[in-house]
């Protein structure tokens, strides 16, 4: 037997087939464990699950986040763009952010108004109605541009490199076997294969690292290092794609930096953070991992536990770079050996993009290749699911509960998965324009870049002032959606700016559809803030109860303080102090 082999043989489909039934039946009796322990059907319990402890938060966050854009984008990005990508994803200090301030800020709301169960919730009580309904409206269209369909396209291929499965069937398959697994398991379904795809997910990643690197490097990891380091600074006409900031567009010599226009000096970083803390501290993707874990428990309970998840995370964020990103600037420095069994063209998205499937195609042993596709296969399923269960709690609650009150549960769990169908749907169709819209990645943070401004400045103010009014933060949040749709078609339109567009029209608003796009949602964030401002000049102040809401009384303060303790100050600058020493290495 070839050990290796530079493709699937018998024994990985073995690994593949006993893993997956293995996972199968782990998953199973979990469940079946918490539903007698549920004693009874409840759509709470279905979309959030019970408390869990903080590493199992910790790994459900992490694997929330990680998806097929990762195992194709991120990596593909990483051998055509380099580091570039990594503002993106070095942000485990942003994840902070949500379990030292927004976790209290949340729970403090839960107490002031019983529950909360969705960021809309949250909307609603601070500002009017109307903004939490849009919230919602806002984030199931985000769910369908930038989760189902890039999730399904990135599936698709990562299965097409991997094990030759045609495109189609890999996108839909991936769909099918996700809805099946969310209906069965619900939020415990999720949880449960998040805590063992993280382990197998991590160790397969770091496995086609070093191995790549050893292969690089004639056996050792260390040359391997530097030989890609010094491929890839001789990429793109030698500017290189070793360092994360490109500060010119033109150098001394006139020659133009290919990746100025994506990574435009500090721009990118404060772009990049704008669409983090919308991310990490807002979306209900990753809120809901942490709004969970408030059945049953004390205040400092579970502010303790989510916080220490969300540091527990915050090392977990760190490893993507590594996991996906770099291995991708492997592969295209091992793509200059005919021997490699890799051939990319750094041109070529397509080829980019297969640059993860074919690394653990062509550098893992036999038998290991298997086992390491069960955790990729887990990743992709418990990321699409958890977007699944984000969009029936987002409906659910939000739309059809206040308007059938006192269905049964069994009722709204079915409309929740309804709703979810529909957005899936409505995701493929969306699938053949996003395939027309170039990067793959670059088209994740564009449209990603359009949304986050309006709900970075109506959270942020409506926790931080007790003087924005309710209607300033209804405003911003539906002006800021509408310019960033308008923004959305005039990409389609022209090809995200690139296209000659003739006409006294084009002429008169090139400084709309023209600009960079991280330069454009920073002055879009800037005039979200300014109109609140304004507008709550015209408009009735809040109430009193929304502003004693956001109030922290002593008593609260107390049990925030004595939720944490030396260990957390630890953690949280160990993740401070490993972010600062990645951009200063790669600056």
């Amino acid at each position: 037997m070839n050990w290796n082999a530079k493709e699937f043989i018998w024994l990985d489909w073995l690994v593949l087939a006993l893993g997956i039934a293995g996972v199968i039946w782990f998953v199973y009796h979990a469940i079946k464990k918490d539903k007698e322990k549920m004693k009874g059907a409840d759509s709470q319990d279905y979309l959030f699950g019970k408390g869990e402890p903080w590493y199992v938060i910790g790994m459900a966050i992490f694997a929330a986040n990680i998806g097929s854009e990762h195992l194709v984008g991120l990596a593909g990005t990483g051998a055509k763009d380099g580091v570039g990508m990594a503002h993106w994803e070095m942000q485990g200090w942003m994840i902070l952010i949500l379990g030292w301030l927004f976790v209290p800020f949340y729970q403090l709301l839960n107490n002031k108004m019983g529950k909360i169960i969705t960021m809309p919730d949250f909307l609603k009580f601070r500002y009017t109605k109307r903004t939490g309904s849009w919230l919602s409206i806002i984030t199931l269209i985000a769910y369908v541009l930038t989760k189902v369909s890039v999730t399904a396209f990135t599936g698709g291929i990562f299965f097409e490199y991997l094990i030759g499965l045609p495109f189609w069937w890999g996108a839909l398959g991936l769909i099918g076997v996700t809805a099946v697994f969310t209906v069965i398991g619900g939020m415990k379904g999720v949880m449960t294969m998040s805590s063992i795809q993280t382990p197998i997910l991590i160790i397969g990643s770091f496995l086609v690292l070093f191995l790549g690197l050893a292969a690089l490097g004639g056996g050792s990891i260390v040359e391997g290092w530097g030989n890609m380091m010094d491929y890839c600074r001789q990429l793109h006409d030698g500017y290189g794609t070793t360092h994360m900031f490109h500060w010119a567009d033109i150098n001394e010599s006139g020659q133009p930096d290919p990746l100025y226009h994506e990574y435009p000096g500090f721009v990118v970083f404060i772009g990049a953070s704008i669409i983090g803390f919308w991310y990490w501290c807002t979306d209900q993707h990753i809120v809901q991992r942490v709004l969970g874990q408030q059945k049953g428990e004390s205040n400092t309970e579970v502010m303790k536990r989510a916080r220490r998840g969300t540091i527990a995370a915050g090392y977990f964020k760190l490893l993507p770079v590594f996991m996906f990103l770099i291995p991708g600037m492997v592969a295209i420095a091992l793509s200059n050996d005919p021997n490699s069994g890799i051939t990319m063209d750094i041109t070529n998205q397509h080829d980019t993009d297969g640059a993860f499937a074919m690394m653990v195609k062509s550098i893992l042993p036999a038998g290991i290749k298997g086992f390491v596709t069960i955790g990729f296969i887990c990743a992709l399923v418990t990321s699409l699911a958890a977007f699944f269960n984000s969009c029936a709690t987002l409906f659910t609650e939000d739309f059809y509960k206040p308007m059938k009150k006192g269905m049964s549960e069994a009722h709204y769990v079915l409309v929740g998965r309804i709703a979810t169908v529909v957005v899936v749907v409505l995701g493929l169709l969306w699938l053949p324009v996003m395939m027309g819209m170039g990067n793959l990645y670059s088209y994740l943070q564009g449209i990603q870049s359009l949304l986050a401004p309006a709900m970075v400045a109506v959270f942020t103010l409506g926790i931080l002032s007790k003087k924005i009014s309710p209607k300033a933060g209804e405003w911003g949040l539906i002006g800021g959606f509408v310019i960033g749709m308008l923004r959305l078609v005039t990409n389609v339109i022209t090809d995200t700016g690139s296209k000659v567009m003739d006409g006294a029209f084009w002429d008169a608003t090139a400084w709309f559809w023209q600009t960079n796009w991280l330069v454009f949602e920073c002055w879009l964030l800037v005039f979200i803030v300014l109109l609140m401002v304004v507008v709550t000049f015209f408009t009735p102040a809040p109430s009193k109860a929304q502003v004693e809401a956001i109030t922290f009384t002593p008593e609260y303060r107390k049990q925030i303080r004595e939720s944490w303790g030396v260990w957390d100050i630890v953690g949280t600058l160990g993740v401070i102090a490993c972010c600062a020493l990645f951009y200063w290495y790669f600056f």
